[in-house]
């Protein structure tokens, strides 16, 4: 559903306390983080996404519990933050990285509220240290049995993703046009056989084409790439022979063969 833009910023809007008015455009970006070292472990995100004000947003979804979860969120909200800095560059490129769990499962046993908002705040005055690394978690099944008419946006949203027969879906769709476009998004890959492998073969055939256009791309570059490593080899045997060195031992150091460096020389001469 995250694929649909109007689902995307009406489902932000309502974790955010945003008017979705407000959010000009969102995208998705690649889920998974850089790994500075091989042996680093490397984090999937579910769907990572990019505010026009560049906020960085994680939201996952997870099915069975994990007590953990807390360390996890964390784990990730921090590669996430530390992946926006290059070697080089100043403290101030950091933007805000939001973490959003959506989960089937009881995350705090003592507390009742299905929705909650963390923050890193000074203890006794409660004032934020930063702005900048934000939690909302969703603990689907605290949330209330039926319903109500003062519902809030989150509230509806949670009660959407937790849905389970249509006649749910469409009362819940009929009170956020958001919400709407999720279950629209919802209904088309959940049709018919004939129209789901339609919609699949579709979906597929823009997969192939960007991976095939992005392959082309890479061959390119590559190609690129070794013409300049032959030539900057070949400025090398240039260099040695204008230092007298032996054909011999430019051949050796250099892998050229000796034609080829017969021919550097002549072209010096």
């Amino acid at each position: 559903m995250m694929n649909n833009e109007k689902a995307r910023i009406g489902f932000l809007a309502a974790v955010l306390k945003l008017d979705p008015a407000d959010i000009k455009s969102t995208r998705i970006l690649n889920p998974y983080l850089r790994q500075t070292h091989a042996d680093d472990k490397l984090g999937i995100l579910d769907v990572r996404i990019l505010m026009n004000d560049d906020t960085e947003i994680d939201t996952e979804i997870q099915l069975s519990e994990l007590l953990v979860w807390s360390d996890r969120s964390l784990f990730y909200a921090s590669k996430m933050y530390t992946d926006q800095i290059k070697p080089g560059q100043k403290y101030n490129v950091f933007k805000k990285c939001v973490s959003i769990s959506i989960l089937d499962f009881i995350l705090f046993e003592e507390h009742t509220n299905f929705y909650s908002c963390f923050h890193i705040l000074e203890d006794t005055n409660h004032f934020k240290y930063t702005d900048k690394m934000e939690f909302h978690v969703i603990e689907l099944p605290k949330l209330p049995t039926k319903l109500q008419e003062n519902s809030s946006r989150v509230e509806l949203w949670a009660k959407f993703i937790n849905a389970e027969e249509t006649e749910e879906f469409n009362m819940i769709a009929e009170k956020d046009p958001y919400i709407q476009s999720a279950y629209d998004q919802l209904q088309i890959i959940s049709q018919d056989e004939q129209k789901r492998l339609e919609y699949e073969a579709r979906e597929k055939a823009i997969l192939d084409y960007n991976q095939g256009m992005y392959e082309a791309e890479l061959r390119g570059e590559q190609r690129g790439e070794k013409r300049g490593e032959k030539r900057g080899i070949k400025n090398t045997a240039r260099k040695l022979l204008s230092l007298g060195v032996d054909i011999n031992i430019i051949a050796e150091s250099t892998n050229l063969s000796i034609t080829e460096i017969e021919a550097l020389k002549n072209d010096i001469n």
